[in-house]
């Protein structure tokens, strides 16, 4: 496997993403393991999943993209297919997303993602690559990306019914922050120009 080629935010068959055991109480999550609590933890509060293994094996490109490198790339703006500077222009920083059910009428403004910035050639190979965007994807130049919260599983407060629920946005000034296992951090996308869509590959 060509590895030059393999998007930085990709995860690997050789890497466990799988969410680990934590504690829940009155304050929020925690792991038992205090050392491993503060090396997951946020400056914002969040507790991150402690990824495991390394990228070896295969690339799973229809997998959700790897907590710990997502979380690098949309902290530092970074391409998430090479991890040096996303692109900027005039107009904006580049985002490359997968098209919604309706994407010509489609607003965009304060569209709210999970998939970092790109340089241009990663945005021009990514829908080779990714099995979501080679079904349609937007090319958008951003000029305002507030980092705004995470997704992750939610747990519920000690005494509360119900199961953890996954792949729930929290935003930073939730209440539900202190529960929640981070797995993607989310920006808000603003002052956005649409520079193109694509339609499925063949």
């Amino acid at each position: 496997m060509d590895r030059s080629v393999t998007p930085y935010v990709t995860p690997w068959t050789g890497e466990d993403t799988s969410p680990g055991a934590v504690v829940v109480t009155a304050s929020g999550v925690a792991y038992a393991d205090p050392v491993q609590d503060a090396l997951a933890r946020d400056l914002d509060g969040a507790l991150w999943t402690l990824c495991r293994g390394e990228a070896s094996g295969r690339p799973e490109y229809a997998a959700e993209l790897h907590p710990e490198r997502q979380k690098t790339a949309m902290d530092e703006l970074l391409c998430a297919g090479c991890k040096k500077p996303a692109d900027r222009n005039e107009h904006g920083m580049l985002w490359v997303l997968p098209l919604l059910d309706d994407a010509v009428a489609a607003d965009w403004e304060a569209v709210r993602s999970a998939i970092p910035p790109m340089c241009e050639p990663c945005a021009d190979r990514a829908p080779n690559l990714c099995p979501v965007l080679r079904e349609g994807h937007v090319k958008l130049r951003v000029l305002e990306a507030e980092q705004i919260g995470v997704r992750g599983t939610l747990y519920p407060r000690p005494g509360e019914p119900g199961e953890p629920q996954a792949d729930v946005l929290v935003l930073y000034d939730s209440p539900d922050l202190p529960f929640v296992v981070a797995r993607q951090a989310v920006r808000e996308l603003c002052r956005i120009t649409v520079v193109a869509f694509a339609a499925r590959l063949p």
